[in-house]
């Protein structure tokens, strides 16, 4: 009897072990990147179906980020490291203004912060500096250029919520401007 309770316990051990699983670093579910891309796609191919967007071309990125160049630069595609200068401003895919870092369109559209400070946005590409999305779209483009990133919610602001005006697996667009790069 007594190797029956030292078995059974061994037992209850082994599968509480193999049942549990490894949970998620942040207490939740995990995120699904692929199926969140899968029903981002479908979403961007719609809109791009009926958007009245003049473009010079468009660049469907693999990752699912597209890329439509509206004016071209006479510069050079940036590379991991290098400095990237910008302006942009971020919609849904409804049109609606969550962000910006012109204040002239902040105001425009009553997203102006008065405790922001509305300057050139610069980040080192390929860094966690920014979102992922503008990372996979600069490569794309050539300094100078202007145009509209179209960006999945994997490689936006995913599920998180909390960003103001974005509700959670938004597709987002951005219209930039690549001012330069060092």
């Amino acid at each position: 009897m007594k190797n029956f309770r030292i078995v059974l316990t061994f037992l209850l051990g082994i599968f509480l072990i193999v049942s549990c699983g490894t949970p998620s670093p942040f207490g939740g579910p995990v995120y699904d990147s692929e199926g969140n891309l899968a029903i981002d796609r479908v979403k961007i191919d719609d809109f791009l179906r009926t958007a009245p967007i003049d473009s010079l071309y468009r660049v469907h990125d693999p990752t699912g980020v597209v890329i439509i160049v509206q004016e071209e630069g006479s510069g050079a595609k940036p590379s991991s490291g290098m400095l990237v200068y910008s302006n942009y401003t971020g919609k849904l895919l409804d049109g609606i203004v969550f962000d910006t870092n012109r204040e002239d369109i902040a105001r425009e559209n009553n997203v102006y912060d008065p405790s922001r400070n509305y300057r050139i946005f610069q980040f080192t590409l390929g860094t966690s500096e920014t979102i992922q999305g503008f990372n996979l779209g600069f490569r794309q483009m050539k300094s100078g250029s202007k145009g509209i990133l179209i960006i999945p919610s994997p490689w936006g602001y995913r599920d998180s919520g909390t960003i103001p005006g974005v509700p959670a697996n938004s597709v987002l667009m951005f219209e930039v401007e690549f001012l330069g790069m060092d």
